[in-house]
């Protein structure tokens, strides 16, 4: 039976390593049927993204055979089996857009995710959960249970075996220690207005400086609070003649929109973490 692939690598940029993994993946009855590449001239790094279709060889026998493969060129790889969809936990808080677009574009087989459990500090939202079937775990936050609360999302996490983590307007700051853990998997969202308007009411902000853009950025969460490499971004125009909700309802489509992306790509192995910035093979 032919299995379909998809293999990602980066290591230091030298000829003939595109020539390499194809006659790596030929020898052993690969088909490739997409690929991409990049080289950094700043870095000096290599990057690429190969899908390929395979029958001769299991998972397991891959991936031992490009162990081997990829020591000589230094190579940070990762080889993903496109049958299974990528496991995945959302948090929330109580701002719903985000969560009900992924939640209707996942029902509707456009994003390439098993979305295991949804997870909030607060109860709005379980409803929505159970019309997806998706269970919901509430998991209060306050300044006296943080760790403890942490903790707990942590564990529903690793139990639900999940490999991407999609904070979709969940307001509390992660600890160092939990952005650490999940360093590489897990993706927030936030409006772009920073760091002008920070703090409550960006858009009551925005409005009164009479803002000319609405934007919203998608980036992978790190202990620099919203400083984590940029996977998407997105901008919407306005004028003095729109009101604050009409400024809150753009950026909330605009957010969703990017977010959505964002996670599209993370799902489909096209997003590599080039230092703190990315490489995507769109």
């Amino acid at each position: 039976m032919t299995h379909a692939y998809i293999l990602t690598l980066s290591c230091p940029d030298r000829p003939g390593i595109v020539h390499a993994v194809s006659g790596f993946l030929l020898e052993r009855g690969g088909n490739i049927e997409e690929a991409a590449q990049y080289n950094d001239h700043d870095t000096g790094l290599f990057f690429m993204r190969v899908q390929f279709a395979c029958g001769q060889l299991t998972f397991e026998d891959l991936q031992a055979q490009l162990h081997l493969f990829a020591q000589p060129f230094g190579m940070a790889w990762k080889l993903h089996a496109t049958r299974q969809p990528m496991r995945t936990v959302i948090l929330v808080s109580k701002e719903g857009h985000c969560l009900n677009d992924l939640l209707f574009r996942w029902r509707s087989g456009l994003l390439p995710l098993e979305i295991a459990a949804i997870v909030s500090n607060h109860r709005d939202f379980y409803q929505l959960a159970a019309s997806y079937n998706v269970p919901f775990h509430h998991v209060p936050v306050s300044a006296a249970t943080k760790a403890q609360a942490e903790a707990r999302q942590l564990e529903i996490i690793e139990s639900e075996r999940a490999e991407l983590v999609v904070l979709a307007r969940y307001m509390q700051i992660l600890s160092d220690e939990l952005c650490r853990k999940l360093a590489g998997r897990a993706i927030n969202i936030h409006h772009s207005f920073l760091p002008s308007f920070k703090g409550a009411k960006p858009y009551y902000q925005a409005h009164d400086r009479g803002v000319k853009l609405i934007g919203a950025t998608a980036h992978y969460v790190t202990a620099e609070l919203d400083e984590g490499p940029i996977i998407e971004q997105d901008v919407a125009r306005v004028d003095h003649s729109q009101t604050v909700e009409d400024l809150t309802a753009v950026g909330r489509d605009t957010e969703s929109q990017v977010l959505a992306r964002a996670v599209k790509w993370h799902g489909e192995h096209r997003v590599l973490l080039n230092g703190h910035k990315t490489v995507i093979f769109k």
